[in-house]
């Protein structure tokens, strides 16, 4: 981990692969994640934990599967949203976007439960950023 500011800019520079967190800091026990997506995640689950998202450029829609039914939220550049632990989701971004998400070190990107993980979804806890 850097002890020096980490202009975001330049870390999402660093690497082209799509839905493959880079860790670019720790907060406590907590990774702070940041990610290039666009297309479709898998639906999945974290049991333990909530999932914070910031969205970085571009716009992000997460689908989730609550007790009165289905919905989507759609989160602009700028926008947050945090899902909660234990509700059903799937990330998405049809024209791709740059997120930045909080959660704790370990988490896998696929959750505790979840569909089949397609070829384009790196099920990983994260990976170090190289700047």
């Amino acid at each position: 981990m850097s002890n020096e500011p980490i202009p975001l800019d330049r870390a999402l520079a660093s690497f082209d692969a799509l839905w493959s967190p880079r860790i670019v800091t720790r907060v406590n026990d907590y990774d702070v994640r940041i990610a290039k997506v666009e297309g479709e995640h898998v639906w999945h689950v974290h049991d333990a934990t909530d999932e914070f998202f910031l969205v970085l450029d571009g716009e992000l829609h997460i689908s989730l599967r609550e007790a009165d039914g289905e919905r989507t939220v759609r989160l602009p550049q700028g926008a947050v949203f945090t899902v909660p632990r234990g509700t059903e989701h799937k990330p998405y971004a049809p024209s791709g976007a740059a997120i930045l998400m909080f959660e704790p070190a370990g988490t896998l990107t696929v959750g505790d439960r979840h569909d089949e993980v397609p070829d384009h979804v790196d099920a990983t806890t994260g990976h170090m950023l190289n700047t």
